[in-house]
Order: C-alpha cells, then sequence, then structure tokens
C-alpha cells in the first residue's frame, strides 16, 4: 500500500475536463503523489462517495472531488490528518439541520476535500453505515421558487462526525475554497472548489500570499 496519495471518485463522463483540471493541479503542485481515480457503476450517486475510506488504496488519502483545483502545497493538511485521522473544512453552509433528517446546531462539513488516515476508520464507518438512512433531502429557494435536492452525502457525514468520540482537525476554508458563497478571505487559497476557472487575480494573489514574508492580507471579490 503507497504511503500518501490523492484519490478521486467518478461515475458518468459528465465531468472529465474538471477530472482532468484538477489532476493536473495536483501534478503541479505535488508531482510525487500518486493518484488513483475510483470508477464507480452508472447509476452511483453521492452517497457512494460514503465508501472513499474502504476504496482509497493509500495509507494516508487525500481525497478531492473532481471540480476542486489544488493552488498550494497541502502538507500541512497531511500532516494533521497523521496526528488526528482526519482534516476537514466546515461547509459553507453549517447548519447540518436543512436536511431533512436533522435538527439541532449539528455542524455539516464539506466533503469535497478530505485529509484522513485509518485513525479515522471509525468516522468512516459509521459514515457509510448511516449514509442512506439518514433522510438527506434538502429544502432550498433558488431564483425565488422552492426546490428540493433529493439526497447528498454530507448529511450522513455530519452525523458520523456528531457522534463520534474523535473529533476531527478542522482546516480554515482556505483549504476548501467555494468562491460562490467565500467573498473575501485571508491569505494563499490551498483549493479552489468550483467548476468556474480559477481567475487570474486569484492566481496572482496566492503568489503573493505564499511568499513567507509577505503581510497577510485580506482580499475580496470585486
Amino acid at each position: 500500500m503507497a504511503e500518501r496519495g490523492i484519490l478521486y471518485i467518478v461515475w458518468g463522463k459528465r465531468h472529465e475536463a474538471l477530472l482532468e483540471r484538477s489532476i493536473a493541479s495536483v501534478k503541479a503542485i505535488h508531482p510525487e503523489l500518486p493518484i488513483h481515480v475510483e470508477r464507480l457503476p452508472e447509476g452511483s450517486t453521492l452517497l457512494d462517495k460514503a465508501t472513499m475510506a474502504d476504496i482509497s488504496p493509500y495509507e494516508e488519502t487525500v481525497f478531492l472531488d473532481t471540480d476542486t483545483v489544488v493552488l498550494g502545497r497541502l502538507d500541512y493538511a497531511m500532516e494533521k490528518a497523521q496526528k488526528f485521522g482526519l482534516a476537514v473544512s466546515v461547509c459553507e453552509c453549517p447548519w447540518a439541520r436543512r436536511y431533512g433528517g436533522i435538527e439541532g446546531d449539528m455542524i455539516e462539513y464539506n466533503t469535497g476535500v478530505l485529509f484522513f488516515t485509518p485513525k479515522s476508520k471509525p468516522i468512516f464507518d459509521a459514515w457509510r453505515d448511516c449514509v442512506r438512512s439518514v433522510d438527506s433531502s434538502i429544502v432550498f429557494m433558488h431564483n425565488g421558487t422552492q426546490q428540493k435536492m433529493p439526497l447528498n452525502d454530507q448529511a450522513g457525514f455530519a452525523v458520523a462526525v456528531d457522534q463520534s468520540a474523535q473529533a476531527p482537525f478542522v482546516l480554515p476554508y482556505n483549504w476548501n475554497f467555494r468562491p460562490k458563497w467565500h467573498l473575501s478571505w485571508f491569505g494563499p487559497i490551498k483549493v479552489w472548489h468550483d467548476f468556474e476557472p480559477v481567475p487570474q487575480a486569484i492566481i496572482d494573489n496566492n503568489k503573493n500570499q505564499s511568499d513567507p514574508k509577505a503581510i497577510i492580507a485580506m482580499s475580496a471579490f470585486r
């Protein structure tokens, strides 16, 4: 088993160009890391992401959604995964109660960028075991009309983490940057997570803010 590597899980052919973009970004920043693309059968859904710990061929796994772009070294997050078992960012919507089967103040995490080791096996086992029993439907507003998303993997993940005695290491959203919702930030962005291309202004800002001598400053979309 390889010590450390990148894992993608895909099904269908819709996002092949995005997958190629993401893989290219990994190779540019972390050429030393092996990459495994797990292709699930047609009919698979987001819920099948809950099996990623069983699928991963690595002792230390960096899981990336296909619509991510790696913009900076990921060593810090991988080191925290070694220590805590799991490193993850809070979701842009931190309230897991947006799902039909969850109440109260439970925190939702974004599972599009995860750093984990076998230390976190109890969390991933619980996620896999509960992901299909938790009502993960979401009622939301879009363009003034009420709509419903039938399922999402993050509901089960929130339950698994909440019920675990093991606390993950929580990364700031620079490590899982969602530009539709994260409109300002400090320092360099490590992982861009969006279908849209990374703006040149972000790349330029990252170069400046990644300098160890740079004054860490707030940046914002204008």
